[in-house]
């Protein structure tokens, strides 16, 4: 089984389908590129994998991460352990403007350790201890975090006061400071212009070479070609064509994937 594996993956909002029965794998420390037109289920994939939409077919599964099947239930805290295998950085960024960079990467670790050693310590100073190792502990991490993406003289700054480019790196930190299985990043330069793009594709480029596992929708063909592993092409809510970039970009056996690459420089 490969590392990830999705089968048959639906998803349609109201009466309009958008994802029409998707089968894709990836193995571990791959990186994927998803390219395609706007409209295409680019989008709708990563979140449905990322259980911020919520297919209405098909199963998900990560080795040694969960199962999902859209026809079973699941409760909201089995929802929330599932989407923390699969860190997700938005085109946004989705900062949280009252917070400082280190504060953005720490407080979500934070939540996460409270509610564990709520379970852990039912009530009193044991409590309260656990929580302030911890708290430290978190904000360590956070520091190591925001320096391996070149920010360890930004962050006690606050998203105003950092460019987009950086900003965007705030938040592949803060995805990564979860420890996903696999990070996903949804258009991650299409926010930035083309100096704070090249920031942001070179944190990714030194992820890569630390073997992480990574999907990533973009319009950066040079990205696709340089980086990926594999590229898949969406169009029209299927997987019209894959393979590796060598492949796609110079021989395109589809006439979509054809016809999409002729109007995209590359």
């Amino acid at each position: 089984m490969a590392f990830l594996e999705v089968k048959q993956l639906k998803k349609q909002f109201g009466n309009t389908r958008v994802l029409h029965g998707i089968d894709f794998s990836m193995e571990q420390g791959e990186v994927v590129a998803v390219i395609g037109a706007s409209g295409g289920g680019k989008t709708t994939f990563l979140r449905c994998l990322n259980f911020l939409e919520m297919a209405n077919e098909g199963t998900i599964d990560i080795v040694g991460g969960f199962h999902f099947d859209a026809k079973e239930s699941y409760t909201p805290k089995q929802i929330r352990e599932m989407r923390l295998q699969l860190g997700l950085v938005f085109q946004s960024f989705n900062l949280f403007p009252q917070y400082t960079a280190l504060e953005n990467v720490y407080l979500p670790l934070q939540l996460r350790t409270k509610e564990r050693i709520r379970g852990e310590y039912p009530f009193g100073r044991a409590r309260r201890a656990a929580i302030a190792a911890a708290l430290e502990e978190n904000r360590t991490r956070a520091k190591q975090l925001l320096t391996g993406v070149g920010l360890a003289d930004k962050m006690e700054n606050y998203p105003w006061q950092l460019s987009g480019g950086q900003q965007q790196r705030v938040a592949i930190a803060r995805a990564l400071a979860q420890e996903p299985a696999i990070l996903c990043f949804d258009e991650p330069t299409s926010a930035l212009d083309p100096e704070l793009t090249g920031e942001v594709l070179r944190v990714i480029k030194g992820l890569k070479e630390q073997g992480r596992t990574m999907l990533v929708v973009t319009h950066e063909m040079e990205f696709a070609r340089n980086v990926a592993d594999r590229v898949l092409f969406f169009a029209d809510g299927v997987i019209e064509e894959e393979g590796t970039p060598a492949e796609l970009f110079t021989n395109p056996k589809s006439p979509k994937t054809a016809a999409f690459l002729k109007h995209t420089d590359i």
